[in-house]
């Protein structure tokens, strides 16, 4: 009985090891793809540095298994996320083993592979007024800072070379980064396969310019998405679609080192469409037209453009949640910046109504002959349509606010009332207005204020003050606080 189950295990294992081997040599069938062969290729750009790629081609596979070699691809693909299919035949084309190859070919690398091996060096000697090669064929012992000959039965270092010659391209040195498959096809002939994968270092992210009219009541909005490809790798005519919003993803250690690139910038002469819709719980933004991304390139493409639409510019004043004095100079009022902000509301009454991608908004104004100059420029969040845009691009030059704090009562041990002035002097030609959020602590009563004001949180009150031409207004306020 136990003669007869060694048998068994002994005719299984030579089975084994005949398929093995077998499938070792179907193996040695390789297949290079390039880009030559690519039908479709779409990039998905996230605004968190990483994109989609999904890469179509059209090729001749062998039946049996086959070394699938996918060349063109990014540099910084993330392997634990590649995937193939077969779209012609899913169920005839398995994955075996699938491999991320980036030991990239160069002189030191060669180098590494030889050492053991014979190398012929290739010396240029000077002799009877003309130079002549002398190749030279030496055994490369080790290339640790430096290359170890072995010539003939002596060991020689720091015996330069002019150049080298191999005789051969090593084994798991490419060229560029290549994607390896092990495949087993059970069919011939051609097939559309895809490949997909995650591959970081390419980023966009939405810029837009604000054009604001000389009567300060209507904008132009133009916005632009700004995508950086450093991925290693040119998509060309491809579909791109953008994702906007916070995608959560998992810190995962590079497995290539990054790359220091240049950036060249290309804006788009026209303006072509983005369609936009919703996906989960974000927004997909999708070019109506292939483009090109080159690597290393920083590339521009219009939006969205919104002209005519209604902006309301503030003057707007936020106090501190401390009490107001001067300890330099006691008794002298504390100057506050004015806060200019432009807002608009992002609706289709208002020329908008479309989901804006976070980004940087740069405001320009013309001057008195016309010609456009920059006013400042804020950021704002991700901004769902029918939402307010706030922009704050700096503080008033011709508005003062000064406040002191004119009274200050206790009452109790947990009572207090307070008084303030807040002196508004405008030094403009034309009447404003301003607003004055004022942080008011614990339990509180407003006991008499010169202006009309409103209860705008829990601690806060809020003031609108009306000021003339270079004109002057002081906002008197008394407050009860008990804690």
């Amino acid at each position: 009985m136990v003669k007869a189950h060694a048998t068994v295990q002994l005719i299984l294992g030579t089975a084994l090891a005949g398929w093995m081997a077998a499938g070792a040599a179907l193996a040695q069938t390789t297949v290079t793809s390039t880009s030559q062969e690519q039908k479709e290729l779409a990039v998905t750009v996230y605004n968190s540095n990483v994109a989609l790629v999904r890469d179509v081609r059209r090729l001749r596979l062998p039946a049996g298994m086959l070394d699938l070699r996918y060349t063109d691809i990014a540099a910084q693909v993330n392997p634990a996320t590649v995937h193939i299919v077969s779209l012609t035949a899913p169920k005839e084309l398995d994955v075996l083993e699938q491999n991320y190859e980036y030991d990239l070919l160069s002189p030191e690398k060669l180098l590494q592979k030889y050492v053991g091996k014979e190398v012929t060096l290739i010396r240029y000697v000077f002799d009877h007024d003309s130079t002549k090669e002398v190749p030279v064929r030496a055994v490369l012992l080790a290339n640790n800072q430096g290359p170890v000959w072995k010539v003939g039965n002596e060991i020689i270092t720091g015996m330069g070379a002019d150049r080298y010659v191999f005789p051969d391209l090593p084994e798991n040195l490419y060229s560029k980064p290549t994607l390896v498959w092990l495949l087993d096809n059970r069919r011939a002939g051609e097939q559309t396969v895809e490949a997909s994968y995650l591959t970081n270092q390419v980023n966009w992210n939405a810029d837009y310019v604000l054009t604001v009219h000389s009567n300060q009541t209507v904008a132009d909005l133009n916005g632009w998405v700004t995508v950086v490809n450093q991925s290693g790798a040119a998509f060309r005519n491809a579909q791109l679609q953008l994702v906007a919003g916070e995608l959560n993803r998992v810190v995962q250690p590079h497995v290539a080192k990054m790359r220091a690139t240049t950036q060249a910038v290309e804006v788009a002469a026209a303006a072509p469409q983005f369609e936009q819709e919703a996906i989960s719980e974000y927004h997909l933004y999708t070019l109506q037209r292939p483009t090109n991304i080159q690597e290393n390139e920083t590339k521009q493409i219009s939006l969205l453009a919104a002209a005519g639409a209604a902006i309301e510019k503030v003057f707007q004043v936020d106090g501190q949640p401390y009490y107001y004095q001067s300890q330099l100079s006691p008794g002298q009022p504390v100057k506050e910046p004015v806060k200019v902000l432009i807002k608009l509301k992002n609706s289709e009454a208002n020329s908008l109504g479309v989901p804006l991608p976070a980004g940087t908004v740069r405001v320009y104004q013309g001057d008195s002959k016309g010609r456009l100059q920059f006013i400042g420029e804020d950021r704002i969040d991700h901004t769902p349509k029918d939402e307010t845009v706030s922009l704050h691009i700096g503080n008033a030059f011709d508005v003062v606010v000064e406040r002191k704090q004119a009274d200050y009562q206790r009452l109790g041990p947990h009572n207090v009332e307070v008084a303030y002035e807040i002196s508004l002097r405008n030094h403009k030609p034309d009447p404003i207005t301003v607003v004055v959020n004022e942080p008011i602590g614990g339990d509180w009563t407003m006991l008499d204020s010169s202006f009309k004001y409103e209860k705008s949180a829990a601690f806060a009150a809020r003031f609108t003050v009306p000021i003339a031409a270079n004109g002057e207004a002081v906002l008197k306020y008394r407050v009860r606080v008990h804690w």
